[in-house]
C-alpha cells in the first residue's frame, strides 16, 4: 500500500499547477495543421478498379439457393474444391441467416392487417355480448357504519345511494 502523503498532491499544489498546464497545452493541440495529401491514381488502380488483386470474384448468390442434392465436393457448404469463393463469403455462406423467400412484403402486410382486425373483431364481439355484472350490489341501512369500523371509516353503500 503506497502511503497516503506519496500518492496524492496536497490540494493547494493541484489546485495551483494544473490550471497553468491545462492552459498551455490546449492551444498546442488545437491548431489547424495545413499538411494537404495528394493522391495520385497508379495504373494498378485503373487496371484492378476493385483492388483485389486480380482475383475473380464470383456472383453474389447465397448457398441456400444452391441445389441441396447436387454432386458438391463439399456437401455442407454447397461448394467444389478449388472453387473460387466470393469476398463476402462469409455473409453468403449456408451458415449465415437465411433469406425469407416464402411470401411476398405486399402479401405480408395484408396478413399482419387480417391478424390485427381479427383480434379487434374478436375484443369487439366479447365487449358486446359479455354480460353485464351478473349481481345488483346490496344495501344496508346506516351503510353497516358500526360493523365496518364505527365513524370515519370507509363505508358500504346506504339505502337510495347511487354506486361510486
Amino acid at each position: 500500500m503506497i502511503p497516503r502523503s506519496a500518492s496524492m498532491l496536497s490540494r493547494p499544489l493541484a489546485r495551483r499547477s494544473l490550471p497553468r498546464r491545462f492552459v498551455q497545452t490546449i492551444p498546442a493541440l488545437t491548431r489547424p495543421t495545413q499538411q494537404q495529401q495528394t493522391r495520385w491514381v497508379s495504373q494498378a488502380d485503373i487496371d484492378d478498379p476493385n483492388m483485389n488483386g486480380g482475383y475473380i470474384n464470383p456472383p453474389r448468390i447465397k448457398r441456400q439457393f444452391r441445389d441441396p442434392y447436387g454432386d458438391w465436393w463439399d456437401k455442407q457448404e454447397r461448394r467444389n474444391f478449388g472453387e473460387p469463393v466470393h469476398e463476402d463469403d462469409d455473409i453468403l455462406g449456408i451458415f449465415t441467416p437465411e433469406e425469407y423467400t416464402h411470401t411476398s412484403p405486399g402479401k405480408a402486410i395484408l396478413q399482419i392487417g387480417f391478424f390485427i382486425s381479427a383480434v379487434f373483431g374478436l375484443a369487439y364481439i366479447v365487449g358486446f355480448w359479455y354480460p353485464d355484472v351478473p349481481a345488483v350490489s346490496r344495501t344496508f341501512e346506516d351503510g353497516l357504519e358500526a360493523e365496518l369500523g364505527g365513524p370515519g371509516a370507509l363505508r358500504a353503500k346506504k339505502e337510495g345511494e347511487e354506486a361510486p
